[in-house]
C-alpha cells in the first residue's frame, strides 16, 4: 500500500537559507572590526621615506595574515604620510606616520588593527551616575548643624 507524504496547509517548508543568524562577537568567534586600512604617502617628501620602506617590505605578509581587511596605497603629493583605518560601525581613525622609524609603523599599523574603532573614554575620574536619588539627599559639611559639646 503506497502512501504519499503531504505537508498541511498550516505547515511551511523551512528553507535552510532561513536558518542563517547574523555573526557577532562572543565566546565561541571573534569578528574583527577593522575592514580597511589606507596608506597615503608622498613619493618625493623624505618624512615618507620610512612608510615607502614598510610598504614595500612588510604590507604584502600583513595582507596576508590579515585577509579580513582591505589594504589600501594612495599617493598624497605634497603632504605628511599617514594611515586611515576603517571600522564596522562606521568610523574612522587616523594616525599621522611622520617621524616614525619602520617598526613604529609597524607598531601604529597593529594598533588600528586590534582597535574597535569606538570613541576613546577616559577611564579615571569616571563620575557615578545613579538612577535614583540618594534617600537622604545631598550632604554639605555647611548645611548640618555644628556639633555641640
Amino acid at each position: 500500500m503506497a502512501t504519499s507524504f503531504r505537508l498541511s496547509p498550516a505547515t511551511r517548508p523551512l528553507l535552510r537559507g532561513q536558518l542563517t543568524s547574523q555573526p557577532a562577537n562572543g565566546h565561541a568567534s571573534f569578528i574583527p572590526q577593522i575592514r580597511k586600512l589606507v596608506f597615503e604617502f608622498c613619493d618625493k617628501w623624505p618624512s615618507s621615506v620610512n612608510t615607502r620602506t614598510y610598504i614595500h617590505n612588510n604590507l604584502e605578509e600583513l595582507a596576508r595574515a590579515n585577509s579580513h581587511v582591505e589594504f589600501v596605497v594612495k599617493q598624497r603629493t605634497q603632504r605628511e604620510p599617514i594611515i586611515r583605518g576603517f571600522y564596522l560601525n562606521d568610523r574612522d581613525k587616523v594616525v599621522p606616520l611622520k617621524g616614525f622609524e619602520v617598526t613604529g609603523i609597524q607598531q601604529k599599523v597593529q594598533l588600528l588593527l586590534d582597535s574597535s574603532g569606538a570613541k576613546i573614554k577616559p577611564l579615571k575620574r569616571r563620575t557615578v551616575e545613579s538612577t535614583t536619588e540618594a534617600t537622604r539627599g545631598i550632604w554639605s559639611g555647611l548645611h548640618d548643624q555644628p556639633f555641640k559639646i
